[in-house]
């Protein structure tokens, strides 16, 4: 540890859907990558469809058509439960909304002392399932972001059982999940995410392709050093009204690293967490930083995906050659 920061000490001073298609490489057609504006046609989907449940766990919840849709829900028989954050005052009003459609809500009980947030964004809808980056706030539809959506039996138990453990938190009954080694990963409770980035990371030996809202993690930006001198291509984009961006920046260029900063107008936001790396991809609400990967409630998934892999790659080069 104390080695990894001293290497970065010394190199600081020197629109529409992705494609469908497989989770791994013997499910055909079971997940499908989303970015930007078209996430929402997907929430919108898998609420007004779902038949049995509809189970939502989000940071910033602020458009109203979404609460509505989640009381159409519940008042046509299906089971809806939300969880959200109490921090976000648009999610507080949302809670008045949902009490006031019945709608079964509970608040998560962040952390002040350590400054915690329920940064989670998950939806469930009988045997689908949505994770990523992307908050439910009134302008998120703005912003550059991806969420994955799944079909995988494994991963929707394994999201509906984070489900569960957080709602059973919010209601006084604390009961975290064993850490375990999959697809889904948390934080806090474990750091199951810090895990999955760090294995992808230092396993990676063709290529690292990533979009990050806020980069501030030391372990992290090392071992994106660490995977260009060890011959892999390593790429990354970053949001250039983030100030906690800077340093990384700097860090990851002495260390020889291309980086780049996104093109964004006033009032969007390159609001991604994901990475690429050879043929794995990572993303989900983590943002890379010590409180993403081992303070805040987090979630994030990953996917070998080759059809999944390749949509993400077609986008990335694609926002590469308009950053700068």
């Amino acid at each position: 540890m104390v080695c990894l920061l001293s290497i970065l000490l010394s190199l600081a001073g020197c629109s529409s859907p992705v494609s469908t298609g497989s989770a791994s490489t013997v499910a055909a057609r079971e997940v499908r990558l989303w970015q930007d504006a078209k996430i929402f046609t997907l929430v919108g989907q898998l609420i007004g469809s779902a038949q049995r449940r509809v189970l939502v766990e989000m940071y910033e919840l602020g458009r109203s058509e979404v609460v509505r849709a989640l009381g159409a829900a519940e008042g046509r028989g299906v089971e809806v439960r939300v969880i959200t954050d109490p921090t976000v005052q648009a999610s507080r009003s949302a809670v008045a909304q949902l009490d006031s459609l019945g709608v079964p809500e509970r608040v998560y009980p962040v952390d002040d002392r350590r400054h915690q947030i329920d940064h989670v964004k998950l939806l469930v809808a009988d045997d689908e399932a949505a994770v990523g980056g992307m908050n439910w706030g009134r302008h998120s539809d703005r912003n550059h972001d991806y969420v994955l959506e799944t079909r995988l039996a494994s991963e929707i138990e394994r999201l509906v059982h984070v489900f569960d453990q957080d709602w059973a938190f919010a209601g006084g009954h604390p009961a975290p999940l064993p850490a375990v080694a999959g697809p889904v990963g948390q934080t806090s409770p474990g750091a199951e995410i810090r895990t999955m980035l760090e294995s992808a990371l230092n396993r990676a030996v063709h290529r690292v392709l990533a979009e990050v809202y806020t980069l501030t993690d030391a372990e992290v930006t090392a071992e994106m050093v660490f995977a260009h001198r060890r011959g892999a291509m390593v790429r990354v984009i970053l949001d250039p009204n983030q100030s906690y961006n800077l340093h990384s920046y700097a860090v990851l260029r002495a260390g020889g690293v291309e980086v780049r900063w996104y093109p964004v107008p006033k009032g969007v936001l390159l609001h991604a967490k994901i990475g690429l790396f050879d043929g794995e991809l990572v993303l989900g609400s983590a943002n890379w930083t010590l409180s993403g990967l081992g303070v805040n409630h987090e979630l994030d998934i990953e996917t070998d995906d080759a059809v999944v892999v390749g949509a993400y790659l077609a986008r990335f080069e694609l926002d590469w050659a308009r950053s700068a």
